[in-house]
């Protein structure tokens, strides 16, 4: 049984292992998990001695740190890396860019674009001039130093960060930013077979990628799973959620599941947080709309509390993380979407929580106190008294003649202190 498992993993494996060419693909935000994939899959490459890895690329952009790092496998690869923004209808925009420049070979479908990789600050606020051109000058010497590197047109580049220009796939390669323009990533192996390219350290290279064997490198669950969680939408509604779970088990200790859900949202929103461009700020705004929420179930404010939360989790929501694009922050219809019904579920169970510490108990020991009676039999101050559909042993609070009425005024382990009822 056990060689029948090993000889079925190895022919499993047998495609990876003898793969020519590792095709591995990113497809949305550059982010730190692509950043990983991207690694992993180099060096996949490497440790079979592939004879290329093809890049498969269509992004709006991402975080410039993941993109340096990205950059930096590239270069360190042993195996030369061909880099595609592909199918048409693609594009590789900001830190995608930079990517495609950095690739031993750039090339683009038709249909696709590139560029508008001037640098954004995190939320898009406005800087002071100097920090402004401190950020703008050391992203043009980044992109400089690339494009020279691999012999491609530096200005036109640099041109691309410092005026944010972008280019279609024919002006691209007429301007000399990519070699080569490919329908697919079989045209682009038949077109770049035989050509000899220069790595980044200058050394010439002959690719051979004539009937070469193609294998993807797929994502791990796990690469999947967080890359799901990196979405700004996704780690938001997880924080939320996650919060209200806790609410809902600190109010109802013993119910377990709410707990157990709660911290584990909470602690996979706090994995993407940490990695994502946060606010701090944002997190005061959403525990003040909570804190508004209770105030609601407390107090008569006709919803203008509640609405005051409501609109506190929005701000939050869209504040809380501050990306250079678009894709990498909460977008208004979700901030809207999740927060409206977490402020009516929120105020909702705070309201019963609230109702129910006021109303008196009325079982055990407490559910006695203030209970009538009547006296069984002479209270001398001890006898006996009928409460609570049950015969105790009771002391009084001064004589009370038998048949009268007697409220309860405490409990003393089996015995009952009472006083004459008005």
């Amino acid at each position: 049984m056990k060689h029948a498992l090993v000889a079925a993993l190895t022919l499993l494996l047998a495609p990876i292992l003898t793969a020519d060419v590792v095709r591995v693909e990113v497809d949305g935000v550059i982010h730190p998990i692509a950043d990983e994939y991207v690694g992993r899959a180099i060096d996949a490459a490497a440790a079979q001695k592939a004879d290329a890895v093809v890049l498969v690329m269509r992004t709006p952009g991402g975080l410039e740190s993941s993109m340096r790092g990205i950059i930096e496998k590239i270069i360190e690869s042993p195996v030369p890396v061909l880099v595609w923004v592909g199918p048409s209808g693609s594009r590789a925009a900001s830190a995608g860019f930079f990517i495609l420049e950095a690739g031993d070979v750039a090339a683009m479908a038709p249909g696709t674009n590139t560029g508008a990789a001037h640098p954004v600050t995190l939320g898009g606020e406005k800087m002071d001039e100097v920090m402004k051109m401190k950020i703008q000058n050391d992203a043009a010497a980044f992109m400089r130093t690339i494009a020279q590197r691999r012999g491609r047109n530096v200005a036109v580049a640099e041109s691309g960060v410092r005026q944010a220009k972008s280019f279609t796939e024919e002006e691209a390669l007429r301007l000399k930013l990519i070699d080569v323009i490919a329908a697919d990533v079989p045209s682009l192996l038949k077109w770049a077979d035989g050509r000899t390219i220069k790595r980044f350290d200058g050394k010439p290279h002959v690719l051979h990628l004539t009937n070469k064997r193609v294998v993807d490198y797929k994502m791990t669950l796990k690469q999947k799973v967080l890359a799901w969680i990196m979405d700004p939408n996704v780690a938001f509604i997880l924080l939320v959620l996650g919060a209200l779970a806790l609410y809902a088990e600190f109010n109802h200790p013993g119910a377990i599941l709410p707990g157990v859900v709660g911290l584990i949202a909470i602690l996979l929103a706090a994995f993407a947080l940490n990695l994502l461009p946060t606010s701090f700020a944002a997190f005061a705004l959403i525990l003040a709309a909570f804190g508004l929420f209770a105030a609601e179930a407390k107090f008569t404010s006709y919803g203008v509390l509640g609405t005051g939360g409501a609109i506190c989790m929005i701000l939050g929501a869209m504040m809380l993380v501050d990306g250079p694009i678009p894709e990498l922050r909460v977008k208004l219809i979700t901030a809207i979407a999740v927060s409206i019904p977490i402020a009516v579920i929120a105020v909702f169970l705070m309201t019963l929580v609230l109702r129910a510490t006021k109303h008196r108990v009325s079982t055990g020991v407490e559910g006695m106190i203030g209970e009538i009676g009547v006296a069984r039999t002479m209270l001398a101050p001890d006898g006996k008294v009928f409460v609570h559909g049950e015969l105790w042993n009771a002391r009084a609070k001064g004589d009370v003649a038998e048949g009268a009425r007697v409220r309860v005024r405490e409990v003393d382990g089996l015995r009952v202190i009472v006083e004459a009822a008005d």
